[in-house]
């Protein structure tokens, strides 16, 4: 039976500092992730609000339009203008009013990799505590002088 080599401490530090960096990269990983998939709802979102805008700016022209219709021939056709021109408006507003309440509603801040960070950290932590040896006492005390075990 092959005998278990202990490996030493430096290979378990290199080991440590290894895995230190793969976890790293994860969470790196982890955030760009998050962030493109953020990312993508930002611009649905903003264009949204950008149709939005759209819509109010045609639907502003064509009440201006009905307007100038309805004050220059007092005829029937200004209605029509008017009532198209009311639709674009209240088309437009509900895209832009959307968009806001999606945007203000939406997380700013990368959840998953924040709350990764945290359970690393206790990790961390944990590690650092479990792995800190008792203090030696026998070597050497304040003054120097050198102490039995």
């Amino acid at each position: 039976m092959p005998e278990k080599r202990e490996r030493s401490i430096g290979e378990l530090f290199s080991e440590l500092t290894q895995e230190l960096r793969a976890l790293l990269r994860q969470e790196l990983e982890l955030f760009t992730a998050e962030m493109k998939e953020k990312m993508a709802k930002v611009a649905k979102d903003a264009v949204a609000i950008g149709a939005g805008g759209v819509l109010i700016y045609f639907g502003s022209l064509l009440l201006l339009a009905a307007i100038v219709l309805g004050l220059a021939t007092f005829m029937p056709a200004w209605g029509a203008a008017l009532l198209v021109a009311i639709a674009f408006i209240g088309i437009g507003f509900a895209l832009v009013q959307k968009g806001r309440k999606d945007l203000a509603q939406m997380e700013k801040k990368p959840v998953q990799t924040t709350e990764s960070l945290k359970e690393t950290a206790k990790w961390a932590k944990s590690l650092r505590l479990t792995s800190s040896s008792p203090r030696r006492t026998g070597f050497a005390s304040k003054s120097g002088i050198r102490r039995a075990i």
